[in-house]
């Protein structure tokens, strides 16, 4: 072949390989743009495995729970800010899809909202950080991870020279890592926003971590970074050399006996989206919720480290404490390893995503509650949020439970 025709064919080449990666980077960028719109986040919180790379997380033999006779029938009313409110419209304005709610084993009620269904595995977004903290809680057990007060860069050299530089993987876990970013879903251009692209058109979020920097001394201020739960995928694939989903596969889906495969979102790296990208139906929700609420033992089987647990829902530092006038924080809830405690907590603590999804473990009752939810008006500046009065509502539900007699139990809950 002629060098002319070399260079014709390489340019023709070039151009569709060009058009290809627009015609992706189109697409991405319109499924992300769209995937918030009020009118359809119902349908594409459900449905994102359609929309975007995905790996499966897949179920073996499932362990059931049992099912009340009667169901429980909810509160019409619980209390906020010295006031009543109705339960049902805290749960149609937050958009909900599914609740559950479980005690002994037993589920005292379950129902499906806007054409949810049992089996619809439902965008979790940053509960999965909890689920990335029970694995980086089972590897540090492993001896794969010689300390928290590690910093990221001895496990993690490609970070050397970012925002992340110097920090101590403590830091990164009780999202006090330092690292400027803005978390607000409002801003089209704003860093998580920039990081959901990055997602939509294959890109690397390990190079978007390593593009960050840094805004406060580290183990300060807690202020939350999604990226820092991507730092901590990064640390557990690095040290393991297997892949978040080979991982949670064999460590707690398998064991717990999970009913339902899961879809974990990928980047174009083949790396999951450790800050958000599990998708979960809501019984297994809840069976994750089960696991915490024994401290990680399952039927007998220590899946997860109980001193890591125990570490991972009690706030560690000032900085981390709930109060809504704690100095160090910016927001009123505490923080431990990837998990929250309420503003007011009383040994309950909870999974927390944006759209106001929920895993509520209260160990002094013995309640488990998720949620699943796609509110409208999440990012509605005139909207207040629900994230507080859901919280109130479940303390409320559960010291209630606590106090009534249960009711009787048949066969196992399954479709």
């Amino acid at each position: 072949m002629s060098l002319k025709n070399v260079v014709k064919v390489a340019l023709a080449g070039a151009i569709v390989y060009g058009l290809y990666a627009a015609t992706n980077f189109g697409i991405g960028f319109y499924e992300l743009a769209t995937f918030y719109n009020p009118e359809k986040i119902t349908e594409n919180f459900r449905s994102s495995a359609e929309k975007f790379p995905h790996s499966i997380v897949k179920t073996a033999e499932p362990w059931h729970f049992k099912r009340a006779d009667q169901a429980l029938e909810l509160p019409e009313t619980y209390t906020y800010q010295e006031q009543e409110h109705s339960f049902s419209e805290l749960l149609e304005k937050s958009g909900t899809t599914g609740l559950i709610i479980v005690k002994d084993d037993t589920i005292l009620y379950e129902n499906y909202f806007q054409g949810e269904q049992a089996g619809d595995k439902h965008a979790m977004f940053s509960v999965t950080k909890s689920f990335v903290s029970a694995l980086f809680g089972i590897t540090l057990e492993e001896g794969l991870i010689d300390s928290i007060e590690d910093p990221v860069t001895k496990y993690l050299p490609e970070l050397v020279g970012s925002g992340y530089e110097g920090v101590k993987i403590r830091d990164v876990l009780t999202m006090s890592s330092g690292i400027r970013f803005n978390e607000d879903y409002g801003d089209f251009l704003s860093d998580v926003n920039r990081m959901s692209m990055t997602i939509a058109t294959k890109g690397s979020l390990d190079e978007f971590a390593a593009s960050l920097s840094r805004e406060r001394e580290p183990g300060t201020f807690n202020h939350y970074v999604s990226v820092d739960t991507h730092v901590l995928g990064m640390i557990i694939t690095k040290v393991t050399g297997r892949t978040l989903t080979e991982l949670l596969i064999e460590k707690i889906w398998h064991p717990v006996g999970m009913e339902f495969d899961s879809i974990w979102m990928i980047d174009g790296e083949g790396m999951e989206v450790a800050m958000g990208g599990l998708q979960v139906t809501l019984r297994d929700m809840a069976r994750f919720g089960r696991l915490y609420l024994h401290n990680g033992n399952w039927n007998g089987m220590q899946l997860v480290p109980e001193d890591w647990i125990t570490a991972s829902v009690k706030p560690s530092a000032p900085h981390l404490m709930p109060g809504a006038n704690n100095p160090g924080s910016d927001t009123p809830y505490g923080y431990g390893f990837q998990w929250w405690t309420p503003e007011n907590p009383r040994g309950d603590f909870m999974a927390s995503g944006i759209y106001d999804q929920f895993i509520y473990i209260d160990p002094t009752t013995g309640i488990v509650i998720a949620k699943t939810s796609a509110n409208k008006k999440y990012v509605d500046p005139d909207t207040p949020r629900a994230k507080n009065p859901t919280i109130h509502a479940f303390q409320q539900i559960a010291a209630s439970i606590a106090v009534v007699d249960q009711p009787t139990v048949t066969a196992e809950a399954k479709d």
